[in-house]
Formats: structure tokens, C-alpha cells, sequence
């Protein structure tokens, strides 16, 4: 009987040889084919993971900014009160300032006029004192030529004083 599988040293040895060449086939076309293939999958593996990588950054990017930009917006009514408190607080200094200057240049003009008018008024009473004198020395004059009497004097004099006044004497 013949045996279906025969263990002779011809199958043995045929079957190491193939065993062999399979060996070596795998190995050449491990290196022409399967080393590419290999480095072209690494390679894109590592694109997607940075491609991943950088989209998850990019997402913590934006929600941070998100984020700032809500608190922003939440703020911003109270920063646009505070900038109008502050505009108005100016707004009254500057008005306060105003004031006080308007009162002192008020209080310089009251001033120049009051001693503008002291200084008339001293003009005033100068001009009246010379044409007192310029009366009396018109007096004497026809008292002298004329050899008035006492009474007719008197009578001058009290119609000199009438014309004018006594409060310019008494200045």
C-alpha cells in the first residue's frame, strides 16, 4: 500500500527549499513592497494624528476665545457706564472750572470798574476843587475891584456855596 504522504527525503527536502524560498521571497518583497506600503501608512498616521492634533488645538483656541469674547459682552455694558460716569464727572469739573474763572474774571472786571469810577470820582472832585478856586479867585477879584461890603460878600459866598454844594467840601 502505497501511503499518501511520504516522508522520503526528497519531500523533506523540496519542502525546506519551498519553506526556504518563501523565506526569501517574503523578505525581497517585504522590502520592495511591504516597507513603502509601511512608511506611506506611517506617514499618513502621523498627518491625521497632527491633523487631529492641531483641529483639537485650534477648537481649545476658539472656545478660549469664545469664552473671552461672552465675558466681553457681558462686561461691556458696565465699562460703557463707567466711561460715561467718568465723561460726566469730567464734564462737571470742567464746569466748576468754568465758573470759578468766569467769577474771578467777573470779580477783576468789578474791580477795574469800581476803581475806574474811584478815579473819576477823584478827577470829579479835583476839576471841582480847581473851579472852586477859579470862583473865589473871581471873587477876591471883584471883591478888590469893586469894595464890596460885607453883606453883598456874604451873599456871595452863601450863592457860590449853593451852586456848588457842600459835599464837595467835605471831601
Amino acid at each position: 500500500m502505497e501511503r499518501l504522504f511520504n516522508l522520503d527525503p526528497q519531500l523533506i527536502h523540496d519542502a525546506v527549499l519551498l519553506a526556504l524560498a518563501v523565506f526569501v521571497m517574503f523578505t525581497f518583497l517585504s522590502y520592495l513592497l511591504f516597507n513603502p506600503a509601511r512608511d506611506f501608512l506611517k506617514k499618513r498616521q502621523d498627518k491625521i494624528k497632527n491633523d487631529l492634533d492641531t483641529a483639537a488645538a485650534d477648537k481649545a483656541d476658539a472656545r478660549k476665545l469664545k469664552e473671552d469674547y461672552n465675558a466681553k459682552i457681558q462686561n461691556i455694558n458696565a465699562e460703557a457706564e463707567e466711561i460715561l460716569s467718568q465723561a460726566r464727572q469730567k464734564a462737571l469739573d470742567n464746569e466748576a472750572k468754568i465758573i470759578a474763572e468766569a467769577k474771578e474774571e467777573a470779580a477783576r472786571i468789578l474791580s477795574r470798574a469800581n476803581a475806574q469810577v474811584e478815579l473819576e470820582r477823584k478827577a470829579a472832585a479835583d476839576d471841582m476843587k480847581k473851579e472852586m478856586i477859579a470862583l473865589a479867585s473871581l471873587m477876591a477879584e471883584k471883591a478888590v475891584a469893586g469894595a464890596v461890603d460885607a453883606k453883598v460878600q456874604d451873599t456871595m459866598v452863601e450863592s457860590t456855596l449853593k451852586e456848588i454844594g457842600e459835599d464837595t467840601w467835605r471831601k
